[in-house]
Parts: structure tokens; sequence; C-alpha cells
């Protein structure tokens, strides 16, 4: 009796464990997303005081509130994009991350990173303050970041179905009697393959198509 009380017991452990794995990579997906999202509202509510010239930080404080909502919904809405317990992965154009709102935010720092280099260059050459460069170009280099960012995420970037779809079609099985291939697909081997191989015949009077039976050994696929 105490077995079978021990063996419910390991049972509804390992249940409850797995469970708690996978709304752990829920929560993590969501609590990722919203820091994201905070960080992204306030380089934003930065870059606004930036294009306003002021010292008055409500712009970075609107920036931070709607910045974690923005963060919520982005990462409520990449859980709905996968299965329960699935890994959420995304490939953008510059940047590969686990949620949506990271591209977001990279795209916003590179812009911002992008105008000042550009606005710099203005200032050297108008011979103007740097700083002034300096300030107005990452203003306006993070919105425009941000703007490719969200374009970036929801129309650029290869979405996790297509991710896995492309995965699928390059892990090719080899064909043979005898296969082989590690757990991530990247060395596979068939060995013992028969198969006929087409061979068209064309002369001046006639046109034909014979099939001769060969014999593969050896099929060798390495993907780096």
């Amino acid at each position: 009796m105490k077995k079978h009380f021990v063996l419910l017991l390991i049972v509804i452990f390992g249940i409850a464990f797995s469970q708690n794995k996978v709304q752990a990579q829920s929560i993590e997906l969501l609590g990722s997303s919203t820091l994201n999202g905070a960080m992204n509202g306030v380089l934003l509510g930065g870059a606004t005081m930036a294009l306003q010239n002021s010292n008055d930080y409500r712009p970075v404080e609107i920036g931070l509130g709607a910045g974690t909502l923005y963060g919520i919904g982005m990462g409520a809405y990449d859980i709905s994009q996968i299965d329960k317990g699935e890994q959420f992965y995304i490939s953008g154009t510059f940047n590969d991350g686990t949620n949506r709102s990271i591209l977001v935010l990279l795209d916003t720092i590179y812009g911002a990173a992008g105008g000042m280099v550009v606005g710099t260059s203005i200032t050297l050459i108008l011979q103007e303050r740097v700083e002034k460069g300096l300030q107005y170009g990452a203003g306006v280099g993070a919105w425009l970041g941000m703007g490719f960012g969200l374009m970036d995420a929801f129309m650029l970037a290869d979405k996790p179905a297509n991710l896995q779809a492309s995965s699928n079609s390059s892990q090719h099985s080899v064909n043979g009697l005898i296969t082989y291939s590690n757990a991530n697909q990247s060395i596979q081997v068939g060995m013992v393959n028969p198969e006929f191989i087409e061979q068209k015949q064309l002369s001046s009077k006639s046109y034909g198509t014979s099939y001769k039976p060969s014999l593969s050994i050896l099929e060798l696929k390495i993907t780096l």
C-alpha cells in the first residue's frame, strides 16, 4: 500500500512540475516583454524630451507607463502565437529574440545611435554645436527606430511558424534502408538506397526512355 502511495505522489509531483514549467515559460515571456516595453517607453520619453529641448521629465513618466502596458500586450500576443509549453522565437532583420519586444527595443537603440552619428555629421558640416546634433539626432533616430522595429516585428521578421517550416524544409532526410541523424539533424547519413536512373534516348527515327536500376551505397548530408 505504501509503495502505491509513494508512486502516486511521484506521478502527482511530476504532473505538477511539468505544469509549473509550462506556466513559468509563459510568465518569463510576459515578464521579459513587459520589461522591454518599459525600457522602450523610457527611451522614447527621453527622445521626446530631446526633441522638445525640455528638462521636464513628464514624457519619461508617460513613456514608462505606456511602455509597460505596451510590453504586457506584446507579451500576451506572443504567448497566443505558440502552443502551450513551446519556446517562442523570432528572427528579425538585425536581431533574433525570444519575444517581439526585444526586436523593437534593439531597433530603437540602433535608431538612436544612428541618429546621433547622422546628427553629429550634419552639425560638423554646418559648423554647429556637436551636442545639438547628438541631441536631435538621437531623438529623431529613436522614434524612427521604434517605427522600423514595429514593422520588423510584425511584418518583416520570420514568425515561429515560418521558422519551423523553414527548419523542416531544410532538414530534408536522406534516403536509404539504413539512416542515421543526430539530435539537431545537422548530420544525416543514409546507406543502401536502391533507385532507378532515367535515361532518355533520342535519334533521328525514334525517341524513348529507359530506366536502369542503381544502388546508392552512402549518402551524407552535413548542415553547418
